[in-house]
């Protein structure tokens, strides 16, 4: 687009002249030396090396089919999310379906809330934030990734558990990819910050940027955009035809696309001129080796010559609007911070101690090395380290953002995040190497006293860093808000005056200088490139403004408010030797636990990195999910209506009067050995109330069944106590008694006569197989009929009596247990017949 074009022509002209200053200012730095404080914990590397954030399924909507679709999500040490159809296709090596990029995003867990950024999109309409949206979210619990220029995403999953931790994880992921200049680039990162911020002052952009965010190119691309995207929703959003969902999904495809052509021509761009100025950087490094005491001069001279000039001007703007709100500022910035960086301390501090407790339960080196490799990568877990972050989200900075030029308080709040995942890195990292020099030699009690001094020690060293820390934050951030605000008072009261022919070297707010031409004609050519008379101007802006800055952040630390430590102050029992340790990370589950992965050329060849948050399992949620085949679409999902109606049925199914129990449903398949033994051998029963019925005690059977053996059952019914009958039985209850009693007298007797000619002759008078699982069986003639029942010492003519059976030998096959206890008897027999289809 030849809008990226332009853009980028008039940034590659700050970029390059920056570049030039950012080079002189680092092999400056190199030759003199620096006055960093010393800090007291040690760093590592490459902490996530090797690891995973975390990974799990959940359902996304595709908006290509319109349908949910459930997908594993992997997230590296990249902290990209990679989406895989599903685990195995993951674990197979299997292309991933795409990478989301988390930069500039915005983690939403509320429908609304995003139902109220979309709206605010289209400047025409008037809907309002409660409108339907285009797609419904089949589960109360979705998750968003909204950003204001390129595509959205849309996931959802099960429960609220779920919802927590993948929205920790996302914003996580949001976190650092926002944070992506890195810090160790001591020329380029520089020159792009100070370019980008000429170039937004040059367009009358003095505050803070919400969208300075991702990598240079998406940083540039963002740039394009912010002018860009008014125009386009101006031109474009009127002509969209539709209703107000369609309008909004045409517009955002819309606004994607175009976001994907930006970002990729500031992409190539932007590498092309970083190609140029590589490429420079041996004969400018040379100069400046070369000449650094005559540019140095140079430059001072020049210095006082403005200084001298302009520093009445500035010292009234700070005596007047600057000094009575620098301590209003920073206690508003002390409070949240320090609270968060409070809250790092309490979570390390409960952590090191379970180690202990632990350490104490079991002190083998396996067990020590298990706990270890856990508390490892505690900086880097979103969940555990979400109370911490939470905390820094309560900084507010309304009062501030007018008068101060403040867009959002977001730029500092993921700065401080940063910052607390850092020292919490530190602190863990320090505890590990301290532990681990102090393994040799030490077991039982005297492992525990050792980790609890590495514990004590460590905790000291995290405050006196914290302290350093949170001091250097809060003069940052005071700079930030402060040094934007005072530009722009400059710039309002004065005129352009001989800026129209150089409108991309001079910014407007240094017009007032008229004496500008004056102070270039005092460098010389040659040191033109690191000598830039606007960089000294911000500099004594810079320098005027720092000692009261300094002055408020040290009377804080005097007064010990928020646990903050005077600069002077260094810790007794500091170690020297400290920073000696290894500053990589140690594999305690392969030194000690015996876990290794199979490594080839230093590098884990293994695709199962150790993955830092666990996995979510919920009791009867199939979780993760493993294909996107096992979930179905949109139309089998139930939507939010859909699924409410259906809660409404489940508490209005009929219950029944008598148990006021719901009616349980019909069963399902088999899960019990009962059950599957009764599908192979079923099992008919058959209540005979009067044995007049039956035709010579025949039942009738279907052709082709067979009958195996039959069990006699009777109905037994508890009498009631003599203390809850009012009244005296009367005589006819009396005399049935009576007859009862001889009954099961009568068959106890034919019962012990059976035994004595079983014993005798066993052949005669027991079927095979008639013995059941539970040692009982049923007596059946071998020279009868299997349908014939003999009624000799088995039943009474009333068929009233009850028939017992010993225990036998158990053979495998299952009848009803027909024991006999003291209690009335009823009328009704149960006949057990089972039968088979030949």
């Amino acid at each position: 687009m030849a809008r990226t074009s332009a853009v980028m022509a008039e940034f590659g002209r700050f970029y390059e002249q920056q570049y030039a200053v950012a080079l002189f200012n680092s092999v400056r730095y190199e030759i003199e030396g620096g006055g960093n404080t010393q800090t007291q914990l040690l760093h590592r590397k490459e902490p996530l090396k090797n690891k995973s954030i975390f990974s799990g399924g959940l359902f996304q909507y595709l908006e290509e089919s319109k349908k949910w679709r459930s997908r594993f999500l992997y997230v590296g040490d990249s902290y990209n999310i990679s989406l895989y159809e599903s685990k195995a296709a993951h674990d197979r090596g299997i292309h991933s379906k795409g990478v989301i990029n988390c930069a500039g995003y915005r983690a939403l867990t509320s429908m609304e809330e995003y139902l109220g950024l979309l709206n605010n999109s289209l400047g025409d309409t008037k809907a309002k934030s409660a409108s339907a949206p285009f797609l419904k979210c089949p589960t109360q619990f979705p998750l968003i990734l909204w950003h204001p220029y390129a595509r959205h995403h849309y996931f959802c999953v099960m429960t609220e558990k779920e919802q927590k931790k993948w929205h920790a994880v996302f914003q996580d992921c949001v976190r650092h990819s926002n944070n992506g200049l890195s810090e160790e680039c001591k020329v380029a990162t520089p020159a792009f910050t100070d370019a980008l911020r000429l170039y937004r002052q040059a367009k009358g952009h003095y505050g803070t940027w919400d969208m300075m965010c991702g990598n240079q190119a998406q940083i540039l691309a963002n740039l394009v955009m912010e002018t860009l995207h008014p125009e386009l929703k101006n031109l474009i959003v009127p002509r969209l035809k539709g209703k107000l969902q369609q309008r909004q999904k045409d517009w955002m495809l819309i606004s994607d696309a175009v976001y994907r052509q930006v970002l990729s021509q500031t992409k190539t761009q932007h590498e092309a001129l970083a190609q140029v100025c590589e490429m420079e950087r041996p004969r400018l490094d040379s100069a400046l080796r070369t000449d650094m005491d005559q540019i140095i001069t140079s430059k001072e001279h020049v210095s006082g010559k403005i200084r001298a000039l302009v520093s009445p001007r500035i010292e009234q703007l700070v005596r007047s609007k600057v000094q009575p709100y620098i301590h209003s500022i920073l206690e508003a910035l002390m409070e949240p911070t320090s609270r968060g960086f409070s809250e790092v301390r309490d979570i390390l501090f409960r952590e090191l101690v379970e180690v202990s407790k632990n350490t104490m339960n079991d002190s083998s080196r396996e067990k020590l090395g298990e706990h270890m490799d856990k508390i490892s990568m505690l900086a880097f877990h979103p969940v555990k380290m979400q109370n911490c972050y939470e905390k820094m989200e309560a900084l507010n900075l309304e009062g501030l953002q007018q008068r101060c030029d403040v867009s959002s308080p977001s730029v500092f709040i993921q700065r401080a995040q940063i910052l607390m995942r850092q020292q919490m890195d530190n602190a863990v990292h320090t505890f590990e190497q301290l532990v681990h020099q102090s393994l040799d030699g030490h077991s039982g009690e005297d492992l525990c006293k050792t980790i609890q001094r590495c514990q004590d020690r460590v905790l000291k060293k995290y405050d006196y860093d914290s302290s350093t820390v949170r001091k250097k934050f809060f003069r940052e951030a005071l700079l930030q808000i402060i040094i934007p605000y005072m530009l722009k008072q400059l710039s309002t009261s004065c005129s352009p005056v001989g800026t129209r022919n150089q409108p991309f070297s001079v910014p407007l707010f240094y017009c007032f200088l008229i004496d500008l031409p004056k102070f270039k004609e005092l460098i010389f050519e040659d040191f033109s490139r690191f000598i830039l008379v606007e960089s000294i101007f911000e500099e004594a802006v810079l320098q005027s403004v720092s000692k009261d800055i300094m002055m408020a952040v040290k009377e804080a630390a005097v007064q010990r408010r928020h646990n903050l430590y005077r600069d002077s102050m260094v810790l007794t029992n500091s170690d020297p030797n400290l920073h000696l340790l290894g500053e990589d990370t140690i594999d305690w589950a392969g030194q000690f636990g015996g876990v290794k992965g199979e490594t080839q050329g230093g590098e884990v060849t293994n695709r199962k990195r150790k993955q830092i948050v666990s996995m979510i399992q919920l009791d009867g949620v199939p979780l993760p999910y493993e294909s996107c085949q096992e979930v179905p679409g949109v139309d089998g999902i139930p939507e939010e209506n859909e699924g409410q109606r259906e809660q409404d049925l489940e508490t209005e199914k009929p219950v029944n009067p008598v148990q006021q129990v719901p009616i349980e449903k019909e069963p399902g398949s088999p899960e019990s050995v009962t059950e599957i033994r009764d599908l192979i051998n079923p099992v008919l029963e058959v209540v005979e109330k009067d044995s007049s019925q039956l035709t010579n005690r025949m039942l009738p059977l279907e052709e082709g069944d067979e009958v195996k053996h039959i069990t006699t059952v009777t109905e037994i019914v508890s009498r009631e106590s003599p203390k809850k009958v009012e009244g005296e039985l009367d005589a006819t209850q009396i005399e049935r008694a009576l007859e009862e009693q001889q009954c099961v007298s009568a068959i106890e007797s034919a019962i012990q006569q059976i035994e004595i000619a079983i014993q005798e002759d066993p052949g005669e008078h027991l079927s095979e197989g008639a013995i059941d699982s539970d040692g009982e069986f049923a007596q059946t003639s071998k020279n009868s009929s299997p349908l014939h029942h003999d009624d000799s010492g088995f039943q009474s003519p009333a068929n009233e009596n009850v028939e017992e059976v010993e225990p036998q030998p158990d053979t495998g096959d299952e009848v009803v247990d027909a024991e006999c206890r003291t209690g009335r008897v009823g009328k009704g027999l149960l006949w057990h017949v089972t039968s088979q289809n030949s």
